[in-house]
């Protein structure tokens, strides 16, 4: 009886090193992003603050994005940062929140509980590296399609991605508007979040197509060879088709072609998404928390 082949494991160790790297990459997408906010709507204040070797972040009132970042990750952080985080967001009526990430100087945690901050959530930060599949063991893009799809011709071969070009703004951002809200007509609101994952600096925007039709979207966002894949969505008619497998795998086949040695994506733990990007590669680098002060 012949025994099945298993495939090779790929496993990587987690250090600082490779800590620092994966949180500015988050960092400054926020501050890209938080940016290309105030030169879209000034009236937003969108603004950013360095502090404690990471960024005070505010991208306009009730952004997702209003959060410090990578705090701790080079050096120990000092009451002093602290009180300067909760300053710059009480100044703009805003709660302060920073984002943990759990190899950071202990220093910031002994901090954050004297201070009575509570926890507000968890997400997973997952990664890849892009060189080397074969010998890494990382299922391939067309692996990885058919085998998602269960059959020799995977319903992503139907998926056609291109890129974004600037004329196609407005048609991205409403795209990705509705595969989120899951609304043909996305509240304005949501449009105004989306919009700056599209004008930021060091953003690389792509659709999915479906018969001639706009199906999804998603973007990259690039910093010193560490690429962040989000802001993608699909639009409900369309799910259910590989539309985000195709997307994923787009992205990295460019950001390959960019010149990047790592791919990382947030999830909420245990969601599709985490799953899915697992069958890409991805694995669980560490999961990080969110605290809110008063």
């Amino acid at each position: 009886m012949t025994q099945r082949r298993k495939a090779p494991v790929y496993m990587f160790f987690v250090d600082l090193d490779l800590a620092r790297r994966l949180e500015m990459a988050q960092a400054w997408r926020g501050v890209h992003y938080a940016n290309a906010q105030r030169t879209l709507r000034p009236e937003t204040h969108s603004t950013v603050e360095a502090v404690a070797g990471g960024f005070a972040i505010y991208a306009g009132e009730g952004s997702p994005l209003n959060k410090a970042v990578g705090l701790g990750i080079h050096d120990p952080v000092k009451q002093a940062d602290l009180e300067h985080v909760e300053r710059f967001y009480h100044s703009r009526n805003a709660a302060p929140r920073v984002s943990v990430c759990p190899l950071a100087d202990p220093s910031l945690v002994d901090l954050l509980k004297a201070s009575g901050d509570r926890l507000e959530m968890f997400y997973s930060v997952l990664v890849r590296p892009l060189d080397d599949e074969s010998r890494a063991g990382i299922p391939t893009p067309t692996l990885a399609l058919a085998r998602s799809a269960g059959a020799s011709v995977p319903a992503q071969a139907r998926v056609q991605i291109t890129q974004a070009k600037p004329k196609d703004a407005d048609l991205w951002i409403r795209t990705t508007g509705q595969g989120f809200t899951g609304q043909e007509a996305p509240p304005q609101e949501d449009l105004v979040i989306l919009s700056p994952n599209f004008y930021a600096a060091n953003a690389t925007c792509f659709f999915a197509w479906i018969d001639g039709q706009p199906a999804g979207g998603g973007g990259m966002y690039i910093h010193e060879g560490v690429v962040e894949f989000g802001g993608a969505s699909t639009r409900p008619a369309f799910r259910k088709r590989g539309v985000q497998t195709a997307l994923l795998h787009a992205r990295i086949d460019a950001a390959r072609k960019a010149g990047c040695e790592l791919a990382l994506v947030v999830t909420a733990p245990g969601e599709d998404s985490q799953r899915n990007v697992e069958r890409a590669g991805f694995r669980l680098a560490y999961t990080k928390v969110v605290v809110i002060g008063l």
